[in-house]
């Protein structure tokens, strides 16, 4: 079968397109075949070889849609559509080629209003959204805030706040063309950071009250600035770092409104915790509640290029190859 691996952890050179097995199926273990795969900033980082655990030689991709041809017994019958995440291109080959062996409890199946390459790209944003929400204690009636309204995680929030019933559903851009474009679509309260800080445009937004919940998948000083936008015992979970992985911070934003901080690992979420998230996500995607933005797509010959787009051409929406 065809992959593309990372032959060594030394940037886009890093990848090529080589032929591997076909995966065989064991215990606990269903084969996949995989018909499009998410394009993430962690498949950058661990090109990069800036993340900790993964070794070279690597097939990336942690994210997944495909068609189940074996080994999924009565819940997961030959034939089936399905979408998954888990520690594949991270610690195990991942899903970035033709065939992939997929432990059974990281399986969804597809609903039937969503496509394959839609679905590729809901795992890793909506499963991390949901989670962040659920820690941080989201109920309907709370203002959140996700900054990047392009990017998979600040959408992913601002979607799954809004259907959830908050009540401001908050994101940002840097880029003017962005906020147009987000307005274009549906998501009427998007910061320009352009035109004004990001504490200031929270401020108007919620007039003076500020953020509840801040999930913040962006890091560096980001995450200083959205500090200043907390509500009286307001929670922020940063899970990201795709700007820095250093901050400065001003304590009294936290000691003021007696805020809190956490951290998210995806990757160390109990089970039980995935599968709650998995619940809400479905749910709202059968009831075209939420809806993945698909930016672009690309071969998986070219793959290289597709995390090149996503990390320096920084679309609106996800990047998916097509396999």
């Amino acid at each position: 079968m065809r992959a593309m691996r990372a032959e060594t952890f030394s940037g886009y050179q890093g990848l090529k397109l080589i032929e591997l097995p076909k995966p065989a199926v064991t215990k606990g273990k269903v084969l996949v075949r995989t018909t499009a795969a998410g394009v993430t900033p962690l498949d950058h980082t661990i090109l990069s070889g800036k993340f900790h655990g993964s070794k070279a030689p690597l097939v990336l991709g942690n994210e997944g849609a495909g068609v189940v041809e074996e080994g999924g017994g009565t819940d997961f019958p030959a034939g089936s559509r399905v979408m998954f995440f888990g520690a594949y291109g991270a610690f195990e080959d991942g899903t970035d080629r033709e065939w992939v062996a997929v432990r059974q409890e990281d399986l969804c199946l597809i609903p039937d209003n969503v496509d394959d390459v839609s679905a590729a790209g809901v795992p890793v944003a909506y499963l991390t959204a949901q989670v962040a929400l659920t820690l941080a204690g989201f109920r309907a009636g709370k203002t959140v805030l996700a900054p990047a309204i392009g990017g998979s995680i600040g959408n992913a929030v601002t979607q799954l706040a809004r259907a959830n019933g908050a009540k401001h559903a908050i994101s940002s851009t840097t880029n003017h063309a962005k906020a147009e474009q987000a307005k274009s679509l549906g998501f009427h309260e998007v910061i320009d950071t352009s035109l004004e800080k990001l504490s200031d445009g929270v401020r108007r937004i919620t007039n003076g009250y500020g953020a509840d919940i801040v999930v913040d998948g962006i890091g560096g000083e980001v995450l200083s600035e959205e500090l200043g936008a907390l509500a009286s015992e307001g929670h922020v979970i940063t899970l990201g770092y795709s700007a820095s992985r250093q901050t400065t911070i001003d304590v009294t934003n936290l000691i003021v409104p007696q805020a809190s901080i956490r951290g998210l690992n995806m990757f160390a979420q109990p089970k039980a915790t995935i599968t709650d998230a998995w619940k809400v996500i479905v749910s709202l995607l059968k009831a075209d509640a939420i809806k993945p933005i698909v930016a672009k797509t690309f071969p998986l010959a070219e793959a290289a290029a597709a995390l090149r787009h996503l990390v320096e051409g920084r679309p609106f929406g996800r990047v998916v190859l097509t396999i």
